[in-house]
C-alpha cells in the first residue's frame, strides 16, 4: 500500500498530521471525511483542513508506526518510505512546483519561504471501509465474510495438519523399510560367513591330512621319531609350527636349495631345520647368518 493515502487516513483520523520539514496539517474535528451514499457524488472537497508551515517539525513515531501496521512493513522500512516520499514532496516545492497530497491537498512553495496550501479532494470511502481501515491492519489476511451465513456459523478453519503427519508418517514408514532390510541382509550375511567358514575349516582340515600323509611318506617323517645327529654337527632349528605351515615352509626352503629337514612327535607340532658340521667357536657366527636369511630366530637343539 502507498504512503500517500495513508497520510490522508491518519489525518482523517487523529485531525492532525505533523510531517518532518514542512509543516502541520489541521482538520477540524465537526468535518466531514466519509462520503456521500449517491453514485453521483462520490468525491467531495475535504473541508475543514488547514495547514501550518513549520520546518522544525520532527519525526512522528506514532505515524510511522500507523504506517507500518497498514502495509504491514517494520518500522525501519516504513520510516524510509515516510522519508522518501517527504523528500520527493521537498523537490517539486523547491523548485515551484504544487505537490499534491492524496485526500488531503497541494502545498506551494512561495518566494517568502513559507507554504501556501489549498484543499483537495477528500478520498472516497464508505463509513464501513473508514472503520476497518481504522481498526486492521493491511497485513490482516482473513477474507471478509460475504452473507448472512458468515454470522450466524463459525467459519471452518483449515486443517493444516494433515501434510506434517503424512510427512512423517511417510518418513517413519521409511526407516522402518530401511531398517528391515538391514535386518535381513545382516542375518543373510552372518549365515554366509557362518557357512563359509565351516566350509574353509573342512578344506583346511582335508587338505592339512592330505598334505601331512604326502609329506610324510615322502619325506619320512613319522610321529615320536626323531632325528639323530651326527658327530661334529649342530641341529640349527629354523621353526616349530603347525602341519599346513611347516610342510608349505620345507616345500619352501627346498627350492631355495636348502638342506632344510622337518621332525615331529606327535603329527601335530613340527619342527623344521638344518644339519651341518662345525666347530663349537662357530656356532654363533651361523646362528647368525640363518637368522639374517630365514628372518626368524635360529637356534641349536
Amino acid at each position: 500500500m502507498k504512503v500517500a493515502p495513508l497520510l490522508a487516513q491518519y489525518l482523517y483520523i487523529n485531525k492532525q498530521l505533523d510531517l518532518p520539514g514542512l509543516g502541520s496539517f489541521l482538520l477540524d474535528p465537526s468535518s466531514n471525511t466519509v462520503a456521500e451514499s449517491s453514485k453521483h457524488n462520490k468525491t467531495h472537497i475535504l473541508e475543514g483542513v488547514s495547514f501550518e508551515s513549520n520546518t522544525s517539525v520532527k519525526e512522528v513515531p506514532e505515524l510511522v508506526q500507523y504506517i507500518s501496521a497498514q502495509t504491514g512493513k517494520i518500522k525501519a522500512l516504513a520510516a524510509a518510505d515516510l522519508d522518501s516520499h517527504l523528500g520527493l514532496a521537498l523537490q517539486f516545492l523547491n523548485i515551484g512546483k504544487p505537490f499534491v497530497f492524496e485526500g488531503i491537498g497541494s502545498l506551494t512553495k512561495v518566494k517568502s519561504g513559507e507554504f501556501s496550501f489549498k484543499p483537495g479532494l477528500a478520498i472516497a470511502t464508505s463509513e464501513k471501509e473508514q472503520i476497518t481501515r481504522d481498526i486492521t491492519p493491511a497485513s490482516f489476511t482473513e477474507q471478509p465474510l460475504g452473507d448472512y451465513k458468515s454470522i450466524l456459523y463459525n467459519r471452518k478453519q483449515k486443517i493444516t495438519w494433515k501434510k506434517p503427519v503424512f510427512v512423517l508418517l511417510l518418513l517413519a514408514g521409511l526407516g522402518l523399510a530401511i531398517w528391515g532390510g538391514y535386518t535381513v541382509y545382516k542375518k543373510t550375511t552372518a549365515k554366509k560367513e557362518t557357512a563359509g567358514q565351516e566350509e574353509n575349516k573342512k578344506q583346511n582340515t582335508i587338505i592339512a591330512s592330505d598334505t601331512t600323509n604326502k609329506y610324510t611318506k615322502d619325506s619320512n617323517v613319522q610321529p615320536n621319531q626323531l632325528t639323530k645327529v651326527p658327530a661334529g654337527s649342530y641341529k640349527f632349528v629354523l621353526e616349530t609350527s603347525d602341519s599346513l605351515r611347516a610342510f608349505s615352509r620345507l616345500n619352501r626352503l627346498k627350492t631355495f636349495q636348502w638342506p632344510a629337514q622337518m621332525e615331529t612327535k606327535d603329527s601335530i607340532s613340527f619342527k623344521l631345520f638344518i644339519l651341518l658340521p662345525a666347530n663349537a667357536a662357530d656356532t654363533s657366527r651361523i646362528v647368525d647368518s640363518l637368522r639374517r636369511l630365514n628372518g626368524k630366530r635360529v637356534y641349536i637343539e
